[in-house]
């Protein structure tokens, strides 16, 4: 059907921009979409609601279906606890209403940037940060296409310890042109004994990886990959590194990660930001297609400002000749972010993630009398996994308890995540519910 507003509708337009692009079809471009993703219908829209009255009716009616309850929930977006101070901030109109950083002669929001990339070059032991990306996921994989670039070599080993959803998105950006070969998982849930050679650009590792567990082995996976003329890229998630080491200090090249527990609610997809750290090196900087803000000079001689430095190596400044596209930045949450670091200090950040270290033993030892932990030995951070007969039973006994009791991650694995917003009361809560359902 033709729209009169949209002329890429029109037939012979369509076709003229088929033929320049070489495809036969609209449909080649989704080849790689899954058959059993795709809708092919058009959509079940209710009738359109004649006043703003009935919509809000509407809305709230679906409000209201959303049920409380002490939840567990984790696996990629955590229910920290978000200072208040985090939502003022970040809700103030100078920083909540311009689109991905503009106007450009916005210098306040340029030195709150600015700011956040400093704390978390501390927090990371990195000299260079990123304005951040989408999220943790499209950070993982330009950090990857980043080394892979840097090496001449598009071939990558990965961690078996990664997220499906994750991996999903990690295929989607690097397979067309980057092979990924998948290291196995050792009996204590990090990664398995692996090997490499001289084709390979980079190796991936995520600690706290999938299960939770902490990766032990960050210094020999770089020594490895350094031997070979590779990188090291680790994802790591940055509320655990009040605690733990940062990837730099056993050799990490490349860093990334999700800023989502630095001060921003979990809320249906949203909340989400990506960071990418390196050092101070100029050629491995200049593969970061996103912005980085640093201090640099105006067109005043002697006076210095807040904004883009090395500018030239984006596709701003390239355009279709860029290595990749800069995007939209997701400022806004980076500006929390600096906030919540601010805010915490160092000091603030370890007993974070003391008290996230400690709570997660502690549900491991209560919940492993009534199932069986899994890398029960290993060190977690946040969460850890348990085998129980039916993952799908357990979570909607529990459920009927007003407890949402972690993510299923096959037929008899569940993920359950633990932070500083749990009690110990709300933790022998969990335990006693489990036992319970278990017994029935």
């Amino acid at each position: 059907m033709t729209h009169p507003y949209i002329p890429n509708t029109e037939p012979g337009v369509r076709a003229e921009m088929l033929a320049a692009v070489g495809a036969r079809s609209v449909e080649e471009f989704y080849a790689d979409i899954p058959a059993e993703l795709r809708l092919n219908r058009p959509l079940d829209l209710p009738e359109p609601l004649v006043a703003e009255q009935d919509l809000v009716r509407h809305m709230e009616g679906l409000f209201g279906k959303n049920v409380p309850g002490l939840s567990f929930l984790g696996h990629g977006s955590y229910a920290h606890y978000v200072p208040a101070v985090c939502d003022e901030v970040n809700s103030r109109s100078e920083f909540l209403t311009a689109y991905a950083g503009e106007p450009y002669e916005d210098h306040g929001r340029f030195q709150a940037l600015f700011e956040y990339v400093s704390m978390m070059g501390e927090l990371l032991e990195m000299d260079v940060v990123n304005v951040p990306t989408y999220d943790g996921y499209q950070a993982s994989g330009t950090a990857i296409r980043m080394a892979c670039r840097y090496t001449g070599r598009p071939k990558v080993l990965l961690s078996g310890a990664i997220a499906a959803d994750k991996l999903s998105k990690l295929r989607d950006f690097l397979s067309h042109d980057i092979e990924m070969v998948f290291a196995p998982v050792a009996a204590n849930g990090e990664i398995g004994e692996v090997e490499i050679d001289d084709t390979f650009g980079a190796i991936y590792l995520e600690t706290p990886n999938v299960y939770g567990v902490v990766e032990t082995r960050g210094k020999e996976l770089a020594d490895l990959a350094h031997a070979h003329g590779a990188l090291l890229v680790v994802g790591a998630d940055p509320i655990s590194l009040g605690v733990l080491a940062p990837p730099a200090a056993y050799g990490a090249d490349i860093a990334c990660g999700d800023i989502q527990p630095l001060g921003m609610h979990p809320g249906f997809g949203g909340g989400h930001a990506g960071y990418i750290a390196t050092q101070d090196h100029e050629p491995l900087v200049a593969e970061f297609p996103s912005r980085l803000f640093g201090i640099a000079p105006t067109k005043v001689p002697g006076e210095y400002g807040f904004g883009d430095v090395y500018y030239d190596r984006t596709s701003f400044a390239h355009r279709e000749e860029g290595k990749e596209w800069v995007g939209t930045a997701a400022a806004l949450w980076g500006i929390t972010a600096g906030v919540y670091l601010a805010l915490m200090g160092p000091e603030g950040m370890r007993e974070v993630g003391e008290t996230i270290l400690a709570r997660t033993r502690y549900a491991m030892d209560a919940l492993g009398q009534h199932v069986t932990l899994l890398h029960k030995d290993a060190v977690h951070f946040r969460e850890f996994a348990i085998e129980v007969p039916s993952a799908t039973a357990l979570l909607d006994g529990l459920r009927a308890k007003g407890i949402f009791g972690g993510v299923a991650l096959d037929d008899r694995t569940v993920l359950v995540c633990v932070t500083e917003c749990h009690s110990t009361d709300d933790i022998d809560r969990l335990a006693t519910a489990v036992k319970e359902v278990l017994g029935a």
